[in-house]
């Protein structure tokens, strides 16, 4: 099944939405630790450290995924959705479905992922 931009844009829509509500959900997560002895022992607080730093993580992943959505969604709009950045050959409908985000096609964006060798 061949998908059309519009299509396409509601998939980001949709996205850009679950994950604006995770991120208000997360909010609390990401506090700072209180670092009160009586309150709480010292493994607890490890503990809650450790949580808020993957909350920070996550939060900051979000973000970055929604930057990718916003860009995708304004190259929709200015009608050069779905070309690679780097050879703006069509990037596959596949590759589109599996990530509507995706900014190249599988061959460039194998080359970037290829270490360099140094003679």
């Amino acid at each position: 099944m061949t998908l059309t931009n519009n299509d396409f844009k509601t998939l980001l829509i949709n996205l850009k939405t679950e994950l604006s509500k995770l991120e208000q959900e997360n909010t609390e997560a990401s506090a700072a630790v209180e670092l009160d002895q009586q309150k709480v022992g010292r493994l607890s607080r490890m503990d809650a450290m450790q949580t808020q730093a993957m909350s920070q993580e996550a939060k900051r992943r979000r973000a970055l995924k929604l930057a990718r959505i916003e860009l995708a969604l304004k190259q929709i709009e200015d009608d050069d959705y779905g070309h690679c950045v780097e050879c703006d050959e069509p990037i596959a409908q596949a590759r589109l479905q599996f990530d509507p985000t995706a900014t190249m096609c599988v061959v460039c964006a194998n080359k970037l992922e290829q270490p360099t060798t140094i003679n």
